[in-house]
C-alpha cells in the first residue's frame, strides 16, 4: 500500500507521497520559479497558500538526500525530511530574511537527523540492526566499485563526521554555515571534516584505493 501522510501546517492542495510532495495541481508558475528566499518568506509569513508547497518541492531533494545519507532507513529518512519541512515552514516567522533559506532548512534536516541517531544509540537492538545492514552492503560491493566503497567507508564515520564531510562536499555549504547549521564553532566544523577525510582516506587504502579526500574550495 502506497504511503500517504497529509503535510501538517501546510495547504490542503498537497500531500507527502513517497518523500515527494505531490500537488494537485502540476506545473509550476514563472511567478513562483522566479520567487527568490525573501519573496518566499514574505509569502509564508502572509498566509499564501501556495508558499509552503513552493518550500517543498524548492527543498525537498536535497532535505530527503540529507536525511538518506544521514539514518540510511528510507522510512526513517522521509519522516526525519517531512518532519524537517513542516518545520521549516513553522519557523519562517523567527527566520531572518535577509539570509539564505537553504542553508537553515539544511541545519534543520542535519538537527533532526542527529535527534534521529541520538535515539537510535540508546536502543541496542536498533544500533545491532545498522551494524548489520553495514556489514550485508560491506559484502555486496564489488572490489573494484570506487563509488560503493566511499558510500561504505561514509556509513562507517562517526555521524558529526560523515554530517560535516556530507554538508561540506555534497550540500557544498561553507564552513561558516555548517557552524551555524550545526551550532559549532568553524573550528570544530574544520576538525571534524579533517578527520573525515583522513578516516574515509584510511579506510579506502586499505580497500586497495589510492585516494585523496580533499576539496577544491578554500
Amino acid at each position: 500500500m502506497k504511503r500517504r501522510s497529509r503535510v501538517e501546517g501546510t495547504n490542503d492542495g498537497w500531500y507527502w507521497s513517497k518523500g515527494v510532495a505531490q500537488a494537485t495541481t502540476t506545473g509550476t508558475s514563472a511567478n513562483e520559479a522566479s520567487m527568490d528566499d525573501p519573496d518566499l518568506v514574505d509569502a509564508l509569513r502572509g498566509g499564501d497558500p501556495d508558499a509552503p508547497r513552493i518550500l517543498v518541492e524548492r527543498f525537498q531533494a536535497e532535505v530527503l538526500g540529507l536525511c538518506a545519507r544521514m539514518l540510511g532507513n528510507r522510512h526513517d529518512a522521509e519522516d526525519a525530511a517531512q518532519e524537517s519541512l513542516v518545520r521549516a515552514i513553522r519557523g519562517c516567522h523567527g527566520f531572518d530574511r535577509t539570509r539564505p533559506l537553504r542553508p537553515w532548512i539544511l541545519g534543520i534536516a542535519a538537527n533532526r537527523c542527529r535527534t534521529e541517531l541520538a535515539r537510535r544509540s540508546r536502543r541496542p537492538r536498533v544500533s545491532e540492526e545498522v551494524d548489520e545492514r553495514v556489514e550485508s552492503k560491506a559484502a555486496a560491493v564489488e572490489h573494484d566499485d570506487l563509488a560503493a566503497e566511499l558510500e561504505l567507508a561514509l556509513d562507517r564515520l562517526r555521524p558529526e563526521y560523515r554530517l560535516v564531510f556530507i554538508l561540506y562536499h555534497e550540500q557544498e555549504l561553507t564552513y561558516e554555515a555548517i557552524g551555524e547549521a550545526i551550532d559549532r564553532p568553524v573550528g570544530t566544523v574544520k576538525t571534524w571534516l579533517h578527520r573525515a577525510r583522513g578516516e574515509l582516506a584510511s579506510r579506502l587504502s586499505r580497500r586497495g584505493f589510492s585516494v585523496e579526500v580533499e576539496s577544491k574550495r578554500s
